[in-house]
């Protein structure tokens, strides 16, 4: 059987390494000239299994107005005429409960937490550097209120069997020494041991490597798919700018884009594209080796592969990228100001990156069969496509290889 993954990205690599390894025949196909190019490309490189918390909760609603007149540097919420915005919008707002919270949150936490698992197993089967490192996670809150509703979830999770730990701002020091040369008061932290960094650009790389040589799977970079065809009532392949691509089925892993080409998702499920930018710089003379996040200011520092990536900020401002540069400057004089010594900042050996992340209202990923059959889904991952990815790669490719039966 023949499937085409749309999308090259960390989603759609491993989609299409779990297609493979059922016995599929697969071919990827990405409108950009290489694997990882977008969202993938130089993201935290936090496997957050740990931190599955959704963006919608209780007090959210209320935050909304100063959000959009600029209460919030972390955070650009610009509305849009665009009906799908004001869907999503809607969606979210219902979101907004104790209940759909803890819900949602539990959903994405026991996705992450299969995924870890896979990805053990793919490296214990295949031995290759993606600057895996099981690095540990904290996450520092600066207000008390803050850390007294993360340890509420904290003790959600840990229902779960997810062991993250509520510290004092000394006990986050003696995990990570770094903290001291930091700038801020801080109450507390969110400690979890099992959190791990890697390069999801990297992993993607050497995993299309493995899929080309391995299993003979074809890649069509550089290629756009125009429509999903279909003949006798489901999918039969895909419109390509240079001619049709005949499949069996088809899986769309086409992040914050799927919606341009799939038109609605299933149950009318909105999508929006969520920007966010991140700076790669060579070390600084105090840079963490933990991964840390400053939860208010919206802020990650990840050392990879003797650098320090600073990742952070969430943009609802639709496909725009006209203020990549100035936002980019922002995240650079925050990250200055909380960690000066983190990284080498006057450096010119400098990567700047922005990326759109798809987000779904409820946090959740889309993961399944569309309205048409044979053509499935695997979108809507928000800011944890690197997190999840093993998890939801393997459910698309265990529920298509069962639909063949």
């Amino acid at each position: 059987m023949h499937a085409v993954v749309l999308g090259a990205g960390v989603i759609g690599v491993t989609t299409a390494f779990y297609l493979a390894k059922r016995g599929f025949r697969v071919t990827v196909v990405d409108r950009a000239e290489a694997v990882a190019s977008g969202a993938s490309h130089a993201n935290a490189g936090q496997l957050s299994y740990s931190f599955t918390d959704a963006l919608a909760r209780p007090g959210m609603p209320g935050k909304l107005p100063g959000l959009i007149f600029g209460s919030d540097d972390a955070i650009r919420l610009r509305p849009m005429p665009d009906l799908n915005f004001i869907c999503w919008g809607l969606h979210f707002v219902r979101q907004c409960t104790a209940e759909n919270y803890g819900r949602n949150t539990a959903t994405v936490l026991q996705l992450a937490m299969r995924s870890s698992g896979l990805l053990d197993e793919l490296r214990r089967e295949f031995d290759f550097d993606f600057a895996f490192r099981k690095a540990g996670k904290l996450v520092l809150y600066r207000r008390a209120g803050d850390l007294a509703a993360a340890e509420r979830s904290v003790l959600l999770k840990r229902g779960f069997g997810c062991q993250t730990r509520v510290l004092t701002l000394r006990e986050a020091c003696e995990i990570e020494p770094a903290i001291e040369s930091m700038r801020g008061e801080y109450a507390g932290a969110v400690y979890s041991a099992d959190d791990h960094l890697g390069d999801a650009r990297l992993f993607t790389m050497r995993l299309a490597e493995l899929l080309r040589d391995r299993y003979h799977a074809e890649f069509r970079l550089g290629c756009e798919a125009q429509a999903v065809l279909t003949a006798n009532g489901r999918a039969s392949g895909v419109q390509l700018v240079d001619g049709v691509l005949h499949a069996d089925s088809v899986v769309a892993c086409l992040g914050a884009w799927s919606r341009s080409l799939l038109g609605t998702l299933p149950g009318g499920q909105p999508l929006v594209p969520v920007r966010g930018y991140s700076v790669t710089l060579p070390q600084g003379s105090h840079a963490p080796s933990v991964s840390i996040s400053d939860a208010e200011r919206r802020i990650v520092f990840s050392s990879m592969n003797g650098e320090v990536r600073i990742a952070g900020f969430a943009d609802f401002v639709g496909f725009d990228e006209s203020a990549d540069r100035k936002r980019i400057g922002m995240l650079l004089d925050l990250a200055r100001d909380i960690a000066p010594l983190a990284a080498d900042y006057g450096a010119s050996l400098r990567r700047d990156w922005g990326g759109f992340r798809p987000m779904t209202a409820n946090s959740q990923p889309i993961v399944g069969p569309a309205r048409i059959p044979g053509l499935w889904l695997n979108c809507g991952h928000g800011m944890l496509g690197w997190t999840l990815a093993c998890a939801t790669g393997f459910d698309v490719a265990q529920q298509l290889a069962s639909s063949q039966v």
